[in-house]
């Protein structure tokens, strides 16, 4: 049985956090995201809620990896000798996997296992895959990675970023795609990750309890009413969820056609050469995001608005082993770097503006996840287009 998951566009007062997701969930080759805060803030809950947001699979029925019919270059060797030999697949629809990484996982959990044995006794090579095949074209969850074996990290890093689990053992070898979202959450309090780690979460968010009480108060009665009746409260959220979904499924198709400007590509460069980052991971995180962004707002190019949200999200885990220093905040450092090497005034995608009492019926009527969120303009823009377009609970007239 199939436990009830707060819907994503009822979370309230973690929008950077959201943002972060969502931008994986449009490119996940964007390369995961590790959220940092307090326990109670919300990120497990975030995570679930984006993988039941996520469209179905159609997946080659009985395949392990989850192999998708028709893209042989995402197949395994198994279905893609099948591909090549003729054979057409009747596709299967799979829930997108949503893959719980245990703190006790042993390496032959995570990777899998080549049997020696029975490969010696039958001539073939036996292959039990792990939790990578498992999240292939899903989400991996680590919860508290920082507290993960060193190899284990290092492991699931290399198969995220290149997209690829490759097993040695005893001179055979076995590979398989392992293409899939990685979300890493930790307690800062409970010990950081090593820094070579740290720079490989492409995106990295801090989340921290609400202060503000009418929120705290809001948060508290819409997990008393999701705990009393879980259908009803999805019920309730199903149109905000649809048109969620639907802007995600939008954004994934128009993500390739978003145009990067020469001036834009070199506005990315000035603000990592300035933040003196190690390598080139973050002029790339920095790219992909501001592009998955665009493509989520429905813009035809990246702007200087995508690049500074997209900056937010790339560099605080960065600068904290480069500029950081003295009583400055991180935000601080960051939002100094952008107003030095980014200019935002004539920026015709900058932030939305909607009328006052749009904004009060809104809040009212049509509550979209960010509705409180100051300097994320995706929120904005989605509640904008809530408003004027149709009900997707509404059949088209014909």
């Amino acid at each position: 049985m199939r436990q009830p998951i707060i819907p994503f566009s009822a979370l309230l007062g973690q929008e950077t956090m959201q943002a972060a997701l969502l931008v994986n969930a449009v490119d996940p080759g964007i390369g995961g995201v590790l959220i940092r805060g307090q326990k109670g803030t919300g990120k497990s809950t975030a995570a679930r809620a984006l993988a039941s947001l996520l469209p179905p699979l159609e997946v080659i029925p009985g395949c392990p990896y989850h192999c998708p019919p028709d893209a042989p270059e995402q197949m395994h060797d198994g279905c893609r000798d099948r591909f090549d030999a003729g054979e057409t697949f009747a596709p299967a629809k799979l829930p997108t996997p949503f893959i719980d990484l245990p703190l006790s996982a042993s390496e032959d959990r995570l990777v899998g296992t080549l049997h020696l044995g029975k490969t010696l006794e039958t001539g073939e090579r036996h292959f039990e895959p792990g939790l990578l095949a498992a999240a292939n074209r899903g989400i991996l969850y680590v919860d508290e990675v920082n507290l993960l074996p060193d190899h284990l990290v290092d492991l699931l890093l290399d198969a995220a970023v290149s997209g690829i689990n490759l097993v040695e053992r005893e001179g055979m070898q076995v590979s398989h795609p392992a293409r899939f979202l990685l979300v890493g959450t930790m307690n800062p309090e409970e010990g950081d990750l090593r820094p070579q780690f740290l720079d490989r979460f492409a995106l990295c968010v801090e989340v921290a309890g609400l202060q503000d009480p009418d929120l705290r108060r809001e948060v508290v009665l819409r997990r008393l009413a999701f705990d009393q009746d879980p259908a009803s409260f999805q019920e309730t959220w199903q149109e905000q969820e649809l048109g969620l979904a639907q802007q995600l499924i939008t954004a994934r198709r128009q993500l390739q056609a978003v145009a990067i400007p020469e001036e834009v590509l070199d506005q990315a460069v000035t603000l990592t050469t300035a933040a003196r980052v190690q390598g080139h991971r973050a002029d790339l995180a920095l790219i992909r995001t501001a592009r998955a962004l665009a493509a989520l707002l429905d813009r035809p190019a990246i702007g200087p608005m995508e690049l500074a949200e997209a900056a937010r999200l790339v560099l605080p885990h960065r600068l904290e082993r480069s500029v950081a220093s003295g009583s400055e905040s991180l935000g601080a450092q960051i939002t100094s770097l952008l107003e030095t090497h980014l200019s935002l005034e004539n920026d015709p995608g900058g932030p939305e503006e909607i009328a006052p009492d749009t904004l009060y019926y809104m809040d009212e009527d049509i509550e979209f996840p960010g509705s409180a969120a100051a300097g994320v303009s995706l929120f904005t823009h989605l509640k904008k287009k809530r408003l004027s377009a149709p009900s997707p609970l509404q059949k088209p007239s014909t």
